[in-house]
């Protein structure tokens, strides 16, 4: 992961984080790509898959969630919406 692209994106308010958030963002077609942490729980993790599959918007859950806290320098980060699409294509 590029996480300095990911820290860009999150201090240009560029990201979404949140499951709750996301969904959202997703249903108003702001995103163009999500991040997953791979050990999100399997009901967040059917979630966001099933809502990102009905938006077609590509779902990366390469992740850790600690590897996702620390690159916007925050704790506990499981889901990150990436609302730019020259942000997006720095992160896949």
């Amino acid at each position: 992961m590029n996480k300095g692209a990911l820290g860009l994106a999150y201090v240009a308010k560029k990201t979404v984080i949140g499951a709750d958030y996301v969904v959202d963002s997703l249903r108003k077609k702001e995103l163009y790509l999500v991040l997953l942490a791979s050990d999100a729980s399997e009901n967040t993790k059917k979630r966001i898959s099933d809502k990102t599959k009905t938006y077609q918007v590509e779902l990366i859950e390469n992740y850790s969630t600690d590897e996702l806290s620390s690159a916007v320098g925050k704790k506990n980060i499981k889901v990150i919406g990436i609302k730019d699409k020259g942000f997006s294509m720095l992160l896949k």
